[in-house]
């Protein structure tokens, strides 16, 4: 069964102002019930919104969309080999409230469009820290082409987003910044319709792809440079999160220079004996891989500053 990036299904409670308050499975806050009436009054205008969006990035819709209340929740998934957007109407109306901006519940829409756009949803991983934030910078850059300013982006994050990261969802500071960078991307373009194909990496930023303007990775001492003791190229394998890993090739006598984009810090692995060993590297810091003829392994040292 694949799993569903269920960003608002409850599964905890902790205590605030002591009273349990309910949060969801991608790290938000659930907001308490309102008498407001905001869009979603019936299953069609949020479809309308929903088309607004698609031709706002000139995407093709791959989805469908069901209202289903009493769920408490918004999320994307597949059921019976088609993909869905599935919404409570309470609930939404709720976040608006609660936000005090109606673009609250549209910035979520557009975080679950964000998951079937990068196909998150047919991995069996279920959510993850990278995935969130990508889908989080999708829905900053599909809000600012509806016209939303940066503030209304941000709103719902602001309001319900979970102040602690966790194993399935970043800190709500990472993900303000990753709706705020997407947004920025979007106001970037110009006058492009469609979204960057990956706006904010959700692995390291490799040295061929752009990077941030005014910024020199070579002499900037927040990005971390990889060596590697060897006179061919050699692959090893990056990660955000500890969990999915991505290939990178090391280039011989010259630095790999790279950030990992959802914390200050990820994870680098090496073949060791018959399976690997991990290595957790720091922004700001800079590694040199070397081969420890003893064990006939590769092995991982600082560089002093």
């Amino acid at each position: 069964m694949k799993k569903s990036f269920s960003c608002f299904v409850l599964i905890f409670f902790l205590l605030n102002n002591a009273s349990a308050q309910k949060v969801t499975g991608c790290g938000f806050k659930v907001p308490p019930r309102s008498l407001a009436k905001t869009n979603f009054n019936s299953v069609y205008e949020a479809r309308d919104i929903l088309n607004k969006m698609l031709d706002t990035i000139n995407w093709k819709e791959n989805f469908n969309i069901r209202e289903q209340n009493g769920i408490r929740n918004a999320y994307a998934t597949i059921l019976n080999q088609k993909r869905w957007i599935i919404y409570d109407n309470d609930f939404l109306e709720d976040i608006d409230s609660y936000a005090s901006t109606q673009w609250a519940s549209i910035s979520v829409l557009a975080h679950e469009m964000g998951h079937h756009y990068y196909n998150h949803v047919v991995s069996s991983s279920g959510s993850t820290p990278p995935k969130e934030i990508e889908a989080d910078a999708f829905s900053g850059y599909v809000l600012s082409k509806l016209g939303a300013s940066l503030q209304q982006s941000v709103a719902a994050m602001q309001a319900i987003g979970s102040d602690y990261a966790s194993a399935s969802h970043p800190a709500k500071a990472d993900r303000m910044n990753a709706i705020s960078r997407g947004w920025n991307a979007a106001r970037g373009t110009g006058n492009t319709s469609t979204p960057p194909a990956n706006p904010i990496p959700t692995t390291a930023t490799v040295p061929n792809n752009p990077t941030p303007a005014n910024t020199n990775p070579q002499s900037d001492p927040s990005w971390i440079a990889l060596s590697i003791q060897s006179n061919k190229a050699e692959t090893v394998l990056l990660s955000d999160d500890g969990k999915t890993y991505q290939q990178a090739q090391i280039p011989a006598g010259q630095p790999f220079v790279f950030k990992f984009e959802v914390y200050n810090y990820g994870w680098l692995r090496l073949k060791y004996y018959n399976g690997y060993r991990t290595f957790k590297l720091l922004h700001g810091k800079d590694y040199s891989i070397l081969w420890n003829r003893r064990t006939s392994n590769w092995s991982l040292v600082e560089v002093p500053n």
